[in-house]
């Protein structure tokens, strides 16, 4: 039992380790992870560093040993295997969403950086999954007239990003990219759902959706969230957060009042003396 003191529990980690073992036993299409390896690729190269002590936090280590070679891979657990300033590189891959505390998993992040270390964060948000939400509450409260939680709540990204200065790292910076996905139909976007190893929130429903709300729902779906092309479509936010380990040779705001020069002059219009 928990003590008093620590905060409910937000995933099922139990249930989650036995649905990851299961997506890579499956051969599990993780296109999301693919596009997120990309897009930190290319953030990366835009660094003018090259960094030589990189580590990444990930539940799919088979996946992410290959993104960077020679990086220590480090299981997203409630405490990190990572050694204090001994790393110039944390990537935090895919999984922060599904932290019981994700400022935690920060802290342990921005801990393991050295001095002027990079720390790049990149998981689902809010938006995701928004279509089949509102899909299965709609259909569930009209069905069963009451409401369990199906999918793991995610992060906005105005509260993610304040998470970066609550975990000391320094020139945050925090973006987002929504991709839509077409499917079939609503079986269809399950069955992917489980085999990327799909949120699962704590506590647990209490039990599957009956038949008849999943049908519901189906209709629903269609009715609401069509796709172009005739199938239906799925959102996926996928959530870039960026941040330094503080150093004294980093850039800093200036002290209000230290301008040198005045706006109007910068901007070559004549200055207003009438206070209008």
């Amino acid at each position: 039992m928990l003590p008093p003191s620590a905060p409910p529990p937000l995933t099922d980690r139990k249930a989650l380790a036995l649905h990851r073992a299961r997506a890579v036993a499956q051969g599990a299409d993780l296109f999301l992870h693919e596009e997120a390896a990309d897009e930190i690729q290319q953030r990366l190269s835009e660094v003018n560093r090259t960094f030589t002590a990189p580590a990444i936090v990930t539940g799919f280590p088979q996946f992410w040993r290959g993104v960077l070679p020679g990086a220590r891979i480090v299981a997203d657990g409630d405490r990190l295997d990572l050694p204090e300033g001994a790393h110039d590189l944390v990537i935090h891959a895919m999984c922060l969403h599904w932290a019981n505390d994700p400022v935690g998993q920060i802290v342990q992040c921005r801990r393991a950086l050295a001095p002027d270390g990079l720390f790049l964060g990149v998981l689902f948000g809010g938006q995701t999954l928004a279509e089949l939400r509102a899909a299965l509450a709609e259909a569930e409260v009209a069905l069963t007239g009451g409401l369990s939680p199906r999918v793991l709540p995610m992060g906005e990204i105005r509260d993610l990003g304040g998470l970066l200065q609550r975990a000391g790292l320094a020139l945050p910076v925090a973006d987002a990219a929504v991709k839509s996905v077409h499917y079939r139909d609503l079986p269809q976007l399950i069955r992917d759902l489980r085999g990327m190893a799909r949120p699962m929130p704590w506590p647990p429903p209490p039990g599957p959706l009956p038949r008849p709300v999943l049908a519901r729902a189906a209709q629903i779906y269609a009715e609401n969230f069509p796709a172009p092309d005739g199938r239906i479509r799925a959102s996926f936010e996928t959530i870039f957060l960026t941040g330094w380990a503080p150093h004294e040779g980093q850039q800093k705001p200036l002290r209000p009042g230290s301008a040198t020069h005045r706006l109007a002059d910068a901007l070559r219009i004549p200055e207003d003396s009438s206070g209008g």
